[in-house]
């Protein structure tokens, strides 16, 4: 064969034709031609219009050629069968449920491409095989290390395409199968029908979700959605069988949901009043309107429950709330397995991230250099002058005086979103963020706290359980255990701490998030501190968001006692305050804060941030990356 390289230029690398192929395939199944994909080491990931895919081995096999196929079909199939705006409209606000609701809508159009096209059907399938048999559910034995959402998505595809869960998978989907298809099978059995509308599928997932005890998730989106579609005369005309059923199904699952109480109950029919009335619209909820992102969820609209708000606060019990160290939750051994587990799955990233932290500890190594001084008549004697002493003794001694410089004795937290939305790449992407960092930072003198705050369970957890026993007395407040977890402390060396960020890796650990009373938590500790300086960094993926206590107060109850813990540091205390949204957008919480698209970018926004805190000398504007 004639070669037609140029003298000198490189041969392309065995896989480039593969590249060129699979990008191909990609955009004709997407339908759209102006589709960026790259190849790379990192995770796969579907941004908008750019699809990231693995990088090829060198020695390509078979197995590898139908996994690579898999990630670009299944994203292909994302942009060609999925609409963003539906699925945000119809998207449940509660984290589970949301992350179920999100894992079936992928399971969907994967299944309408495996049951148009047999060989995306095997490329599919081989990709589940492999992204399962490299994850920590392969070999999992008990229910609470299994993620529900995995399970409902697996058996969603089987009941759409027939085919059952990969092998390494099967654990997890039969740990939960029982309680599934007793709680949702029939259910299940309706998805088939509407497979090919995303409208139509995402209201029979709600209803699935409601009947696996999500239902107070749901309630409030159901009930605003009514009322938005008898104020629109735009709205299309119901599906054949499908809509006209929806407001009975709607009303069965409230009353499941509602049976708990019959003060609940009489909310409720203050809320369907409220909607009946003529909306009144108040600055505040203009201000929150205009800032939600398009892409958001929905959330429910402010009612008269709030003419009966409390001013402050409170929780309904602190008992059951905890404060502990990383090392207190998990046993030594399992622990060292997660650091390990966590040091193996972003080995590339500690590259990336390391050569930004070495940046920002040179730019704050040269905040801290020495300066001297020189010729003056007291002080410590300078040994380059002493040559004059030899040629001249008549000459007088020279001294030198180190200056003082303007880098003071510093501590940053690092506040850590534990919520079940940042499972998976983001929690893993902000523990090593985190570590490389505090390593950093420690080298150059700069004490580093380590936080993360979540709550101990589900749907309020042993404070729900003696409220309801209590006979529900209204206005509870903050409704569910509080879990604060101390990864590494300000005064702890990194080296003896560095394995505790591996229980971020935990299953099951991370759940709900009350973002205002960890801020207050954090910032009190730093409070404590003895360093002239105190940065306080939060890193978050969303607002504050706990099922058990909206469900029970005005929906906006966690939003502004976050907004207030806010205002009180940002205008009150000595601790500077900054904050990173990765996909969402913190800048209309915070004053100086800065909203990332992708994970990925968190690392270098961090280092970003950190170096600029330490070189600025007035306040930041806010500030958006896209």
């Amino acid at each position: 064969m004639i070669s037609n390289r140029k003298p000198g230029e490189k041969a392309p690398p065995p896989s480039e034709p593969l590249k060129r192929a699979v990008a191909g395939c990609l955009r004709a199944i997407s339908g759209d031609p102006e589709v960026e994909v790259a190849f790379a080491s990192e995770r796969p990931a579907l941004m908008g219009h750019k699809a990231r895919l693995p990088e090829p081995p060198r020695r390509l096999e078979a197995h590898d050629v139908a996994v690579l196929r898999g990630y670009a079909d299944s994203m292909a199939l994302r942009l060609a069968c999925h609409d963003q705006a539906t699925h945000a409209k119809l998207a449940p606000q509660g984290a589970e449920a949301r992350a179920v609701f999100d894992a079936v809508e992928q399971a969907r159009v994967e299944a309408i491409g495996s049951r148009r096209m047999e060989g995306a059907a095997q490329n599919l399938t081989a990709m589940l095989e492999d992204r399962y048999l490299r994850s920590p559910h392969a070999d999992v034995t008990d229910r609470a290390d299994a993620p529900l959402e995995e399970a409902v998505a697996l058996m969603v595809r089987e009941r759409l395409t027939g085919r059952k869960p990969p092998d390494a998978a099967r654990k997890l989907v039969e740990l939960w199968r029982p309680w599934i298809e007793d709680k949702a099978g029939p259910n299940l059995a309706r998805l088939d029908r509407v497979l090919e509308d995303q409208n139509a599928f995402a209201r029979a997932i709600r209803d699935l979700l409601t009947s696996l005890d999500m239902g107070e998730e749901l309630s409030a989106e159901r009930e605003q959605s009514e009322d938005e579609g008898e104020g629109d005369g735009d709205q299309p005309p119901p599906q054949e069988g499908e809509a006209a059923d929806a407001p009975d199904e709607a009303s069965d699952g409230a009353d499941e949901t509602e049976t708990e109480s019959s003060s609940e109950a009489d909310d409720n029919a203050e809320q369907m009043e409220a909607a009946d009335a003529p909306p009144t619209d108040t600055p505040e909820e203009d201000e929150l309107g205009e800032a939600e992102d398009a892409t958001e969820p929905w959330r429910p609209k402010d009612d008269n429950r709030r003419d009966r708000e409390k001013p402050a606060y409170v929780a309904y019990t602190t008992k059951f709330d905890e404060e502990a160290l990383a090392e207190e939750l998990c046993d030594a051994e399992e622990l060292t397995r997660l650091r390990s587990y966590l040091d193996k799955q972003l080995s590339q990233l500690q590259g990336v991230v390391g050569r930004l932290a070495n940046r920002l500890q040179r730019r704050l190594l040269a905040q801290q250099s020495r300066a001297w001084d020189f010729d003056l008549e007291e002080g410590m004697l300078d040994p380059s002058r002493l040559s004059r002493v030899i040629i001249d003794p008549m000459s007088a001694l020279s001294f030198m005086r180190e200056r003082d410089t303007d880098f003071r004795d510093t501590v940053v937290t690092l506040l850590l979103d534990n919520s079940g939305s940042m499972r998976g790449r983001p929690i893993t992407v902000a523990a090593t963020c985190a570590d490389i960092l505090a390593r950093t930072l420690e080298r150059c003198g700069v004490k580093v706290e380590i936080l993360g705050f979540t709550t101990r369970a589900w749907k309020g957890g042993q404070s729900r359980e003696q409220w309801i026993g209590a006979g529900k007395p209204m206005g509870p407040g903050r409704l569910n255990d509080l879990r604060h977890i101390v990864y590494k402390a300000a005064d702890a060396p990194w080296r003896r701490t560095r394995k505790n960020l591996g229980l971020m890796m935990r299953e099951g650990l991370l759940k709900e998030n009350i973002d205002g009373e960890a801020l207050d938590w954090a910032h009190n500790r730093l409070l404590a501190r003895p360093e002239q300086r105190r940065i306080l960094m939060v890193i978050s993926d969303g607002a504050p968001v706990d099922d058990s206590t909206l469900s029970v107060n005005p929906g906006n109850y966690l939003e502004k006692h976050l907004r207030r813990v806010i205002e009180e540091i940002e205008t009150r205390s000595p601790v500077e305050l900054i904050a990173i949204g990765i996909g969402h957008d913190v800048t209309r919480y915070y004053r100086r804060a800065v909203t990332i698209v992708d994970a990925e970018e968190l690392g270098g926004v961090m280092t970003e941030k950190l170096a600029e805190l330490f070189e600025e000398t007035g306040p930041a504007p806010r500030g958006r990356l896209h």
